[in-house]
């Protein structure tokens, strides 16, 4: 019990803030990492079809073995139910692409991304063009990420652990990334059809770096999202974070909905569902764990003890 309390505690331990600052920008590159590598796995084939996708990497291990054990189990476990495997995949490096991005429980979810790591390094690694490291360099970093205190900075284990009183920041850094993004998907969708499927790209398959694809509704329902975490911050009302919680989580379900097709309301992909899904887990987070800090200015140290 006293492990399991510990991998769900808030990673905020004591260290130089230059280390948390480090170690929650590696957590975030963790997180666009397993966010821009959602958008590939396709439901309802997962690459089936067509041998590609989920099931292409997922057939490697069975033509390319790395540990014999393992390629036994992915042809006589994973491959005959293979569509409840592909659901899994979407559903868990989702997950680690939230919960890495918002900080929350973050020692959970370096877990996993072991556990991920692991799983695809021991499907892929012998492929011919696979480079080994790599996935073991993954499985590295998401240690490093266990035993650090990378929910310190703009995370919502930070607001675990204070009991809510950096709501204010989170919401503030929040608001100006999810604004900012939303402005520019909106610029380049101007001029083009509202609902078109295949909206703005922010980031590109260039360097496997981005936010997803907003067309212009999805763009302002993005813009909706940011300016409520901004206001939840600037006037000190907790509650206009729930606009963004509401908004985010309607709008990563809808995606998720029309994954299967190639029609999006939204104009988006799994990344564009997983990136408004952080955004609720944040709004919720700065409206619930913040609960009776709307309205009080925070105290410096000094002023503690001077009231003391």
């Amino acid at each position: 019990m006293t492990a399991l309390r510990w991998i769900l505690s808030p990673a905020v331990e004591g260290v130089p803030r230059r280390q948390a600052l480090a170690s929650a920008a590696l957590r975030i590159l963790v997180g666009l990492m397993w966010l821009y590598n959602v958008s590939w796995k396709r439901p309802p084939s997962f690459g089936q079809e067509s041998g590609k996708g989920v099931f292409g990497f997922t057939t490697d291990a069975v033509d390319h073995p790395v540990f014999p054990p393992f390629s036994w189990l992915v042809e006589h476990v994973v491959l005959p139910n293979f569509t409840a495997f592909g659901w899994s995949v979407l559903v868990v490096e989702t997950g680690l692409a939230v919960a890495l991005l918002t900080g929350a429980y973050v020692r959970l979810a370096a877990l996993v991304g072991i556990a991920q790591s692991l799983a695809i390094g021991l499907s892929v690694a012998q492929t011919p063009g696979e480079w080994p490291w790599s996935y073991w360099l993954m499985v590295g970093v998401h240690v490093a990420l266990v035993f650090s205190a990378a929910g310190t900075v703009l995370a919502v284990d930070s607001l675990r652990a204070d009991r809510g009183r950096s709501w204010r920041s989170l919401a503030l850094g929040w608001g100006v990334v999810v604004s900012v993004a939303a402005v520019s998907a909106l610029t380049m969708s101007l001029g083009e059809d509202p609902l078109d499927s295949s909206g703005a790209r922010l980031g590109g398959p260039g360097l496997s770096i981005g936010l997803g694809s907003y067309n212009v509704l999805g763009s302002v329902l993005l813009l909706v999202c940011g300016l409520s975490l901004l206001a939840a911050a600037l006037i000190s009302v907790r509650a206009c974070a729930l606009v963004a919680t509401v908004a985010g989580a309607g709008a990563a379900i809808v995606l998720y909905a029309q994954s299967a097709s190639s029609d999006s309301v939204l104009g988006g992909t799994n990344t564009s569902a997983a990136f408004f899904g952080s955004v609720a887990v944040v709004g919720v987070a700065v409206w619930s764990i913040g609960r009776g800090r709307s309205g009080a200015p925070q105290s410096t140290p000094d002023q503690a003890q001077a009231t003391s």
